[in-house]
């Protein structure tokens, strides 16, 4: 397989102000009589991965760990501070956000969104909404032609076409997460990014729309970047994951292999702690103590998950430790990742 998205040493910061400055910058300026530089929340710090086409990449991390603005990146919504985006071999990174809209590759990268209300005009009727993307991407205008090709979509999500005339407020969580869906494969992308797609919809919805996506993405041949914290929801759908902690990439690997065989501390703590009901052989449950270093101006040489790691030593606090392989196409961020398991 060839990679379809390249995502090369992205970071995105944020400039949140003098007020959130060190107080050693607070000192320094007070002697040299300027202002202290404004401190930076990197939100996204030096990150690289692939994904293949045809290929589903799962990425899952606390709240806060940078997921959505890596995201927003790679759907083209923000601009990086630095790094490159390279899609089906051609840079995005250098097209600003403002403009990616009406480039040809806004059609190639779609994405669902979390909460399936929010994410519809509520002034939209289902079949306004499925019509949109056709009509300002592909330049579909005449009315039969969109009735077939909107009629088509709501077949191919199990939506049934008398749902078409009907508002947002007149559907269920799971019917509106079809229109979604429909929405974003209305223009034939190859990329899917699908943000926390069934975070909001009960149990037995989000099996449903789960079975439609593993669906839809055999039959078109797209590939997905599926943001989750739901891991056994990442396990069914995801050759390959990617865990992120505090902006950085802290492990990625094969799915398998990340889930019988995590490596880093972080990646542990959370297979520990997904329900294994009927399991033969209980996993012992990694608990966190600490709280978590801030992501503002961030010690280059210290590793991020020091103070919660149930591992960490002298040298955690003193060298970061790189990304390196430990594995088989796997790779982990840890001073002990090969002793791990």
């Amino acid at each position: 397989m060839s990679a379809l998205l390249e995502v090369i040493e992205l970071s995105k910061r944020y400039a949140v102000g003098a007020a959130h400055s060190g107080a050693l910058q607070r000192l320094r300026a007070r002697f040299s009589g300027q202002p202290p530089a404004p401190s930076l929340l990197h939100a996204v710090d030096d990150i690289s991965f692939t994904i293949d086409a045809g290929e589903s990449v799962g990425l899952v991390g606390e709240s806060g760990c940078g997921k959505s603005t890596l995201v927003r990146l790679v759907t083209r919504l923000i601009d990086p501070s630095e790094g490159n985006i390279m899609f089906a071999g051609r840079s995005t990174a250098v097209i600003p956000a403002r403009l990616f809209a009406r480039m040809p590759q806004r059609a190639l990268i779609q994405m669902v969104f979390q909460d399936p209300t929010d994410s519809l005009n509520p002034r939209y009727t289902a079949f306004d909404t499925i019509a949109e993307p056709l009509r300002l991407l592909l330049g579909m205008r005449e009315r039969q032609a969109l009735a077939r090709e909107v009629a088509t979509l709501a077949e191919l999500v199990g939506l049934p076409p008398e749902l078409l005339a009907r508002f947002p407020h007149q559907l269920s969580g799971g019917q509106k997460a079809r229109v979604g869906i429909a929405r974003a494969i209305a223009v034939k992308p190859r990329l899917l990014v699908l943000d926390e797609p069934t975070s909001a919809l009960d149990v037995s919805v989000q099996a449903l729309i789960l079975r439609l996506l593993a669906d839809l993405k055999a039959r078109l041949n797209m590939s997905y970047l599926f943001v989750s914290h739901d891991l056994n929801v990442v396990r069914l759908l995801c050759d390959r994951v990617i865990v992120m902690y505090l902006g950085k990439i802290v492990e990625a690997g094969p799915a398998a292999e990340i889930f019988s065989h995590p490596r880093h501390p972080y990646t542990q703590a959370l297979v520990s702690a997904i329900p294994q009901i009927g399991a033969a052989v209980q996993r012992p449950r990694v608990r966190l103590e600490g709280e978590p270093l801030s992501p503002i101006d961030p010690a280059p040489t210290v590793c991020r998950f020091f103070g919660r790691c149930p591992r960490g030593e002298a040298r955690c606090g003193e060298t970061m430790p790189a990304l390196r392989q430990v594995g088989p196409a796997h790779t982990a961020a840890c001073h002990f990742a090969e002793g791990s398991t």
